[in-house]
């Protein structure tokens, strides 16, 4: 009996072991610079298979709404894109004898469109085109719910677009793409810039970005957004495996990941430096990055407006004196009732809670829904609404005009 507990427990040694080295090669794999741009970006799984993306109505969108062009970045990437028209343009385009379809150039058209309707900038998230089905299903309500262009940019490496991704190859990316829709007529105050997932990361770059420049679009809104990419991947499944969850086990596991990740794309860090309106949305039932990401931005946008918070100890094994204590119990009240007095909060029935306040460059908006996941919580009719009702878009222009 004690020789067969001594064998198993030889093996089990042998397994774990073995699995720690496994273990060990994989993340050593992940570090490798092309390794890590494929697990992060995904753009190789370019849904659909041979898009033509010169026929966007292969996919849904209707016949002659949407535009495919091709731009050039300073560094030389060539871009695909779609100039997907606002409903209300599209239709009076089709239908009124002022608008003949056959007397108007492409570039003519979207100037014009231009020129009658805001536009949104939409940066996408991980894998996938711009022809993917869900992504068109947000352009497609976009148009309508919202009555506003939309400019959606596969990066570079995407879609048909050349080069390979990077941090600072798709801020470029999005900020040739803000620069197209200037050229092309647009007034900064009529683009809204809205990214999902990855796009968040982008998005907000780009804002800091015109920020430092002086410039100011509409706003900015934040689908699915995660804090950075380091505190992501600590729990992302790639590939379905949260690979990197084991080394939460170790003190120096986080250090670790910030260590070897090459992307950063730390929101967290930037979002107190965009200049303009933000609305965040997230839902609770989102899988792929929790809505904790969300409470931690929008807490960071709220946190200058709030009483200063008194310090809890720096290292394990520090203790607080009664009078510490006290004065740190005081302060946690102070910036709760603060809070309160600050934020504005709405429940509402079988969709969710929408929190607002006004921050130093604007309306603040958070927008938390029980439904649409990760990939669908845009294309929600609720979520579009309060877009609207902020930015002034479809039927929330009204407000903004009042």
């Amino acid at each position: 009996m004690a020789s067969k507990d001594s064998n198993f427990l030889v093996r089990a040694h042998r397994f774990f072991f073995l699995l720690g080295i496994f273990y060990a090669f994989g993340i050593f794999v992940l570090s490798i610079p092309w390794v890590q741009r494929h697990a992060s970006y995904q753009y190789v799984f370019r849904w659909p298979l041979f898009a033509d993306f010169a026929t966007p109505e292969k996919y849904g969108l209707a016949p002659g709404k949407t535009l495919n062009v091709r731009y050039d970045t300073p560094d030389n990437i060539t871009l695909g894109a779609w100039f997907v028209l606002s409903d209300s343009y599209y239709q009076t385009h089709q239908v009124s004898p002022a608008y003949p379809s056959n007397n108007l150039s492409p570039v003519a058209i979207i100037k014009d469109a231009i020129a009658s309707k805001p536009t949104i900038l939409y940066l996408h998230g991980t894998a996938g085109t711009r022809a993917t089905a869900s992504r068109i299903r947000h352009y497609s309500t976009f148009t309508t719910r919202l009555d506003a262009n939309v400019l959606v940019v596969d990066y570079r490496g995407f879609g048909d677009s050349h080069g390979l991704p990077s941090e600072t190859g798709l801020e470029t990316d999005a900020y040739t793409s803000w620069k197209w829709l200037l050229q092309h007529g647009a007034k900064q105050e009529d683009i809204l810039i809205l990214g999902h997932s990855l796009g968040t990361g982008v998005a907000s770059k780009l804002g800091r970005k015109l920020a430092l420049e002086g410039s100011k679009p509409r706003g900015i809104a934040l689908l699915a957004p995660f804090t950075s990419f380091a505190v992501l991947l600590e729990d992302y499944p790639l590939f379905g495996v949260p690979i990197l969850q084991p080394l939460q086990s170790f003190g120096w596991g986080r250090k670790l990941i910030k260590m070897l990740i090459l992307e950063r794309y730390d929101t967290l860090s930037i979002i107190q430096d965009l200049n303009v309106p933000v609305l965040i949305a997230h839902a609770s039932s989102d899988e792929d990055i929790p809505h904790t990401h969300s409470h931690t931005l929008i807490d960071n946008l709220l946190n200058p407006l709030l009483p200063p918070s008194a310090s809890l100890p720096a290292y394990p094994g520090e203790t607080l004196s009664a009078a510490e204590f006290e004065q740190y119990k005081q302060s946690v009240l102070k910036r709760k009732e603060a809070r309160a007095l600050l934020v504005r909060r709405r429940e509402v029935k079988n969709f969710g809670v929408v929190e607002e306040f006004d921050g130093k460059y604007g309306q603040v908006v958070y927008v938390e829904t029980f439904w649409g996941g990760h990939e669908m919580v845009g294309a929600q009719e609720g979520v579009q609404d309060e877009i609207g009702r902020m930015f002034g878009l479809g039927a929330g222009a009204a407000n903004l005009k009042a």
